[in-house]
């Protein structure tokens, strides 16, 4: 393995430090839980170790909205990273190909990159909507292709990909014999649409990754999960778990339960508070004349990207839009773009934290934007 530290966590928030920090827009989640929050009580806790696979309960609570799926094809991981870790080590080697889109999460990239896996990577572009061409994905095919890989709500861009899109997919990885990884990480923060179940319950060649970290605010109690109704590969996803962490903290899944326990009162709560800060963002967005953006369908993020008619020397603009502004958005390179793309979140920051750092954003743009 060839590790190598990836440019969105060397320069992630909890790296710069929070309290550095005062209008944050560049988390894709929603501001983390605290745990006096939850009223839990933990204290009939036995602290042994926990179900391999992932505690029962919560592995039924999961797959809850997907009637197609069983408890047999989860299994909870120690976050969505080690879900992907886990389905590229085990279906992915130096004499294998995988083809995934990007932009994407480092991760999707990085890992492939790290066991020396051959990539065809399949820009998804601003011209074009951020949409997935299915052709091009299917000219890119070899034989030693294993995986095609994706993910849905789109991060950075906020893209939500139509069922249709996703179904020809399916069809193109059974007909290849390969699988599709659809990670689905943001699914729960589809806040203008209805929720889909989840697309490994429609194929054994499909492998669905999600965690609680994102939608829920709780990136810090480290669950996640993938989904895949291939049982002789959800045998190999096990052994893999089992060498890297044997099993998950029996604390962490136990407030994960509770969260999807309460799964509709949470969300409900959450996606309010991303319809009033997004209402807000798209008029500011209105408003300003610097940037230029595909509108996001799902999640709390955005993609947009500097209009062509002005320059800017993107280092110095994002380190003065930190230094003189404590404020920070995610840069392009993170994604492997041009820096003059950046993500933008709003469902982290409060509406005020929210208002004033878009200010910010477009008082340094005014500046530094010829």
């Amino acid at each position: 393995m060839r590790y190598s530290r990836m440019p969105i966590e060397i320069e992630s928030p909890e790296e710069m430090g929070y309290s550095n920090i005062r209008y944050n827009l560049a988390e894709s989640s929603m501001r983390d839980l605290n745990l006096r929050d939850l009223n839990l009580d933990l204290n009939h806790l036995t602290l042994f170790y926990g179900e391999h696979k992932g505690l029962l309960k919560l592995r039924e609570a999961i797959i809850q909205e997907t009637t197609s799926l069983t408890p047999a094809d989860v299994l909870v991981t120690t976050g969505a990273a080690t879900a992907l870790f886990i389905v590229s080590t085990t279906l992915l080697n130096s004499t294998d190909h995988l083809i995934v889109i990007r932009p994407n999460y480092a991760t999707n990239l990085e890992t492939p990159r790290a066991i020396n896996c051959e990539l065809s990577i399949i820009d998804l572009k601003f011209e074009n909507q951020f949409s997935i061409d299915v052709e091009e994905i299917r000219k890119a095919i070899r034989p030693n292709t294993k995986l095609i890989s994706i993910t849905n709500p789109h991060n950075p861009t906020g893209k939500l990909f139509d069922t249709e899109t996703i179904k020809q997919l399916i069809n193109l990885a059974e007909e290849k014999n390969c699988r599709l990884l659809v990670d689905e990480t943001y699914r729960d923060l589809n806040f203008q649409t209805a929720l889909q179940p989840y697309f490994a319950g429609l194929s054994p060649n499909v492998i669905s990754v999600s965690s609680v970290s994102k939608s829920f605010g709780a990136p810090g109690i480290r669950i996640g999960w993938l989904i895949c109704r291939d049982e002789k590969l959800m045998h190999d996803f096990l052994a893999a778990k089992e060498q890297i962490c044997l099993c998950n903290s029996v604390v962490d899944e136990e407030i994960a339960f509770h969260l999807l326990e309460n799964k509709t009162v949470l969300l409900e709560k959450n996606h309010a508070h991303i319809r009033t800060n997004f209402a807000n963002f798209k008029q500011w967005f209105e408003k300003q004349n610097y940037l230029e953006w595909i509108e996001p369908e799902a999640g709390v993020v955005c993609f947009p990207r500097l209009k062509a008619e002005y320059k800017l020397d993107a280092e110095k603009f994002y380190e003065t839009l930190f230094t003189n502004y404590a404020t920070i958005v995610g840069p392009g390179h993170w994604f492997e773009r041009d820096k003059t793309y950046m993500r933008i979140g709003f469902g982290y920051p409060t509406l005020e934290e929210l208002t004033i750092g878009l200010n910010n954003l477009h008082e340094c743009l005014k500046m530094m934007a010829k």
